[in-house]
């Protein structure tokens, strides 16, 4: 009986690792969509943190806070934040930075 836990933990932890590729990848996606959009130069993402969080807008799903880093001239590097329920953008933050 035993093994079929071991079993279960074993897929559990299996899917939650290609879970987090897929909200990385959902990730990049919504930053440089949003670079676009804004006319940004998008440099690079790295995950800040990732857990299991509880609310009454999404319901039970994983929160993701990623950094990222952009350029308004093409020169500077400045850092954002972007913050997902799961799959979906919750919000962008982004400092002052300086524009062309």
């Amino acid at each position: 009986m035993e093994n079929i836990y071991y079993l279960l933990f074993f897929f559990l932890f299996c899917w939650y690792f290609v879970y987090l590729r897929q909200v990385s990848e959902a990730a990049k996606r919504h930053v440089n969509r949003y670079c676009k959009d804004a006319g940004l130069q998008f440099i690079s993402l790295a995950r800040r943190s990732s857990r299991l969080k509880i609310s009454k807008q999404y319901g039970i799903c994983i929160y993701s806070t990623f950094d990222f880093d952009f350029s308004g001239d093409g020169e500077s590097s400045n850092q954002g934040s972007l913050t997902l329920y799961g799959l979906k953008l919750e919000k962008v933050n982004l400092p002052a930075y300086r524009v062309n």
